[in-house]
């Protein structure tokens, strides 16, 4: 039995030939990292305040 079972998948950074996938791959990544950074700036802003116990 020299029946090859392993299934060759496809490279994670070039996913796709299509320009419009592309496209909507780099606009999604930007939207995510975009929020990602408005969440953060609102938390350190919330706690911006506080102070340790030997004030800090």
């Amino acid at each position: 039995m020299t029946t090859n079972t392993i299934t060759q998948l496809p490279d994670p950074q070039g996913f796709s030939p299509d320009p419009l996938t592309e496209l909507l791959r780099s606009g999604a990544q930007r939207l995510i990292e975009q929020a990602v950074e408005a969440e953060l700036a609102v938390l350190l802003e919330a706690y911006a305040s506080d102070k340790t116990d030997d004030v800090r």
